[in-house]
């Protein structure tokens, strides 16, 4: 399993990478509910990443 640490690294990564994605096609509202959901979904992806990453390198 991997530790606490490495999830939070995972999540923050991948919410910040998940708001960002509205300004690829022109939406540069920080607070809009497309970048929070955005960011949600990329918060996720950020985790399972982070997990699959720590199981495939045993950290």
């Amino acid at each position: 399993m991997i530790s606490k640490r490495t999830a939070m690294f995972g999540a923050i990564g991948g919410m910040t990478v998940g708001a960002i994605v509205p300004w690829l096609w022109g939406d540069y509202n920080s607070f809009g509910l497309t970048s929070i959901l955005t960011a949600m979904i990329g918060g996720f992806v950020g985790i399972w990443l982070a997990v699959w990453l720590g199981k495939r390198l045993d950290w």
